[in-house]
C-alpha cells in the first residue's frame, strides 16, 4: 500500500533522517520506536508532507513520486488519502468537538454541513464521546481531547493513520483511553504508522516494528520476532533499557 524508499532530510546542514526506508500493507499497524532526537516525528511529517524531504521515493496505491520535487497538486491529493493525529491534539479552542472534526471536512473536501455534522457525530460516537459533541477542548480532559483528534482523522474516511506520540502528552491515568481506541481501530483493520514511546501497546497491537537511531533504521520485521527475539546488539540494548525503567517505574 505504501513504500518509502531512501527518504533524506536535514535542518541547517545537521541530517535528520538519512536513507529511511519503511513499508506498510493494507491493515498494518506499524510502531516506530527509537530513542528521542532519532528522526522518528520527522519521518512521520515528511511521509505527510508537513516537511519537504530532501529527497526519496514514495509509492502509494502503486503511484510513484519522488518527494524532493513532488508537486503541490500531488501532496493535496495524497493528504486526502491520510490523516495525522499529533502529540498535542492540535485542536481549535474556540470550536467545540463536533466544530473540529468537521471543519476540515466542511472547508478543505467541500462536504456539506449536514453531511460532515453527520458523520462527525459517528466519528465521536466512536471514539467514546457521544455525549461531548458541544464541548470545547477547555471542558474536556486531555484524553478526551486526543480522542476528539482521532475522531477528527478518522472523519477524513482515510487509507493511512499517521500518530505521532499521540499519549505522550497524557497523564498515565489518561493514556490507556487513547491507546484503547487505537487497539479498536487496530482490530477493525486500520492501516496505522505509529511512533510511540508506549512499548507494551506497540508490542501487543502492532504486526511491524522500526527502530530507528541517528536518522536510520537499525532494524525493522514483525513486532513478535522484534521484542522477543531481536537481532541487532543496539535494538537489544534499547529494549533492556526501556524494561528496565519500567521495572523502576512499577
Amino acid at each position: 500500500m505504501l513504500e518509502i524508499m531512501d527518504i533524506q532530510k536535514s535542518f541547517d546542514g545537521t541530517q535528520v533522517l538519512a536513507g529511511v526506508d519503511v513499508q506498510v500493507n493494507r491493515g498494518d499497524v506499524v510502531a516506530i520506536l527509537g530513542p528521542s532526537g532519532s528522526g522518528k516525528t520527522t519521518l512521520l511529517r515528511c511521509m505527510n508532507f508537513l516537511e519537504t524531504a530532501d529527497a526519496g521515493t514514495m509509492v502509494f496505491d502503486g503511484e510513484r513520486f519522488e518527494l524532493g520535487r513532488i508537486s503541490k497538486k500531488d501532496i493535496a491529493r495524497l493528504r486526502k488519502k491520510t490523516a495525522f493525529v499529533f502529540q498535542n491534539y492540535n485542536l481549535f479552542y474556540n470550536k467545540t468537538a463536533i466544530e473540529n472534526v468537521t471543519e476540515g471536512l466542511i472547508v478543505a473536501r467541500k462536504v456539506s454541513k449536514a453531511r460532515a455534522v453527520e458523520t462527525g457525530r459517528r466519528a465521536l460516537d466512536k471514539v467514546g464521546l457521544s455525549d461531548r459533541y458541544d464541548y470545547y477542548p477547555s471542558q474536556l480532559s486531555g484524553g478526551q481531547q486526543q480522542r476528539v483528534a482521532i475522531a477528527r482523522a478518522l472523519a477524513a474516511e482515510p487509507e493511512i493513520i499517521y500518530f505521532d506520540e499521540p499519549t505522550s502528552a497524557l497523564d498515565p491515568e489518561l493514556t490507556g483511553e487513547v491507546l484503547s481506541v487505537m487497539r479498536q481501530l487496530a482490530d477493525e483493520g486500520m492501516t496505522m504508522l505509529i511512533v510511540t514511546h508506549e512499548m507494551g501497546f506497540a508490542g501487543t497491537v502492532s504486526n511491524k516494528a522500526v527502530f530507528m537511531e541517528k536518522g536510520k533504521v537499525v532494524e525493522a520485521g514483525d513486532s513478535k520476532t522484534f521484542f522477543e527475539r531481536p537481532r541487532e546488539t543496539r535494538t537489544k540494548e534499547f529494549l533492556h533499557t526501556i524494561s528496565q525503567s519500567i521495572n523502576l517505574a512499577g
